[in-house]
Formats: structure tokens, sequence, C-alpha cells
């Protein structure tokens, strides 16, 4: 299974979008954004600081995670933004973008989206630069055979692990520093094959959940699971290639978000653990990461996450 089952739900990876022919907007776009490039190779003596090309950071935003929901850990990070930003941030952070970037961003039907992919990616590049202390436009990626990217040359942080997901306006990152992480965000809403979705693609377990929920739950429970199900198989680098129904999710509204199961073993044996958390309203996430199996172990912190709503 290698493809989301709805047109209401966003393919695989989450972050991509769906890629059709360009408006004459993204052509643009994109065109602007090479000449830029191009024009940039010329400046002899001088260099671009791309590390400012993305707009600086409101005064608005916050720097720290609600510190009820998870125990610091240093080791994880978790990072969310919003994707909106006017014609000049977009040309802007066209700039740090690879050729093969600029050029899936062109393919994409909607200006709206090809700037939220620029700007995903180029958040995504500056994240890691920080990290990696190089330049944005220099960070080179690789894809796994799902589409998991991965550090080409990771150097001094061969630990570095990340995952990025984005809905509409919304974009999560999750950083951890030894073991694979996955991540997902959705909006919640009401979408009309949500019980059929379950019954497919959704354990035993979880369907009985599922069906047991109020009403008035079920696009919560439903988002609730979906996420943290695509967050486990990102963080395996497998994507919905993976079979749904051999792990179970906890999922009901309120209920602590926990892997019961993989395979036949028990969630609490698995190495891997799970956190959801609501990234703007309207919005759910998830993150999985890879770790000890000592339950202690596990503390991602969301405490101290760069968070820019």
């Amino acid at each position: 299974m290698t493809q989301r089952p709805t047109r209401d739900l966003p393919p695989y990876p989450a972050e991509d979008g769906d890629c059709l022919a360009p408006t004459m907007h993204v052509k643009s776009l994109i065109r602007m954004a090479m000449q830029a490039c191009v024009g940039t190779m010329g400046m002899k003596g001088k260099d671009l600081d791309t590390n400012c090309a993305l707009p600086p950071r409101e005064r608005s935003e916050v720097d720290a995670w609600p510190p009820a929901m998870v125990d610091r850990d240093e080791a994880i990070k978790v990072v969310v933004t919003r994707l909106a930003m006017g014609p000049e941030a977009v040309r802007a952070s066209a700039v740090l973008l690879s050729d093969a970037e600029r050029l899936r961003a062109s393919r994409f039907a909607f200006y709206r989206d090809a700037c939220r992919f620029i700007a995903a990616r180029a958040r995504l590049r500056q994240l890691l630069a920080a990290r990696l202390g190089v330049r944005p436009e220099s960070v080179e990626l690789v894809y796994g055979a799902y589409g998991k990217p991965a550090l080409a040359r990771p150097g001094v942080e061969a630990d570095l692990r990340f995952n990025v997901s984005h809905r509409d306006d919304v974009a999560v990152y999750a950083f951890s520093s030894g073991g694979d992480i996955g991540i997902d965000v959705e909006a919640i809403r009401r979408i009309s094959d949500a019980d059929a979705i379950a019954t497919r693609l959704f354990s035993r377990r979880e369907n009985e959940a599922y069906r047991a929920l109020d009403p008035r739950d079920k696009p919560l429970g439903f988002f609730n699971c979906w996420t943290r199900k695509e967050a486990f198989v990102k963080a395996l680098g497998h994507g919905l290639s993976h079979p749904l129904d051999r792990f179970d999710v906890s999922l009901a509204p309120g209920e602590p978000a926990a892997i019961l199961r993989v395979e036949q073993t028990p969630g609490d044996d698995c190495g891997w653990r799970l956190v959801s958390f609501s990234p703007a309203p309207g919005f759910v996430a998830a993150v999985v990461v890879e770790c000890e199996r000592s339950r202690a172990s596990f503390a991602p912190s969301l405490v101290g996450a760069d968070v820019s709503l």
C-alpha cells in the first residue's frame, strides 16, 4: 500500500503535497529563484547571507512548549512553524533549495502549495544548518526507498536523525540524536469516508476503539490514530507500504498516547515511544522515536521546543 486511501488525506511523504502540472505563477517563482541563484554566483568577494534569507522570527513567537506535556530530554527536539510568507520571502527561501527541490516546487499545481513546500524545505535547511554548522544551501539530502529524507554527508553529526511533515500552513520538524524518528501532522476535520478508511487501514483493536467513540469525538479519534500510525511508519522509513494492521496505537481523546503493540511485542517493550500534541488550534500531531526498551529512557523535549505560531 503506497498511497493514501482518499483525496481527503495528503499523500506520502506528508510534506510533499500533490505534484501536478505547474501554473504560470509557480513557473515564474522558480525562474526568479534560479535567476537569484545565478546572480549570487557572480558576486565576487561577497557572500550571500542565506542564513537570514527567511524573515526573522516575530516577537509573538515563543520558545517553550507547555511543560506539562513531557519531561525534558535534550536529545529530542520538536520545531513547529507557520509556512505563510509573502512573495519576497518565498523567493528568498527558494534560493536556499537545491535544483531538485526547486524542480519539485515547479511541479505543484497551485501557487499556494508550491510556496508552502518552498517555505518548509527552506526552514528544514536552516534548522539542519544550525545543527551542522554549515550554510543552509550546502546541506545535502538523500532519500530512502519510500521517500524519507536523511543527510547525505552527516559528518560530525552522524547520529542526527530528522523528519518533517506539514498540513496546510503548519509545519512540524523532529530531530533526534541517535534514534530514528518520525513525525506527522493533520488538521482535525470530518471526512466522508473516515469509517471506511478505518475499516481498511486500522487494526482490529483500533477499529473497536474508534467505533466505540461518541460521534462528536470521532474526527479527533480518527486523526489521533492516523498521525500516530503514520509517524511510526515514517520513523521506520517504510511509509504506508508498511502493513498498518501489524501494530496498535491508542486513539481515544483524553487517553494517553501510546504504541500498544508491534507484531507480537507489547508496546512497552517494542523499543519505540510515542508523543501526541497539538501544534496549533485545530491540528494534531504525533512524534515517534526509537529508544531504549526502558520507558524511563524516553522523554522527548517539547519543553524548550522552537515554536513558531
